[in-house]
């Protein structure tokens, strides 16, 4: 229950710090492993809860739907994910897979948005 409550303070954390206007998130995924899914689960969860606390809109995005904004084919692989992030936001490298997964549901809420 610790991870769970440091998940909810630092969402509402970084809402405080940066008053952002909505949480993006990618929509739930199916895994293989049950256990890693079900940790997943309550992790989204409790960050979507602490982001309604912290008074924002939570949107969510396919997995298809953010390959196809990001990479223009929703089967894209993980690493043409990242590839065009980095190109996308002109990195001087490229990130971690999941911070480019991050980055890609951040950049597909912006350009669903016309936001930038």
């Amino acid at each position: 229950y610790d991870k769970m409550h440091t998940v909810y303070d630092q969402v509402l954390r970084v809402i405080r710090e940066y008053h952002p206007d909505v949480l993006a998130l990618e929509d739930v995924f199916y895994g293989h492993n049950v256990r890693v899914a079900i940790r997943l689960g309550e992790a989204r969860a409790i960050a979507i809860l602490a982001a309604r606390v912290g008074g924002i809109e939570v949107r969510e995005y396919l997995p298809t739907r953010v390959k196809e904004a990001i990479c223009g084919n929703g089967r894209a692989a993980k690493q043409q994910v990242q590839k065009m992030v980095t190109r996308l936001l002109r990195l001087s490298e490229e990130p971690a897979e999941d911070a480019a997964d991050g980055l890609a549901v951040a950049l597909c809420h912006a350009f669903t948005n016309k936001l930038g």
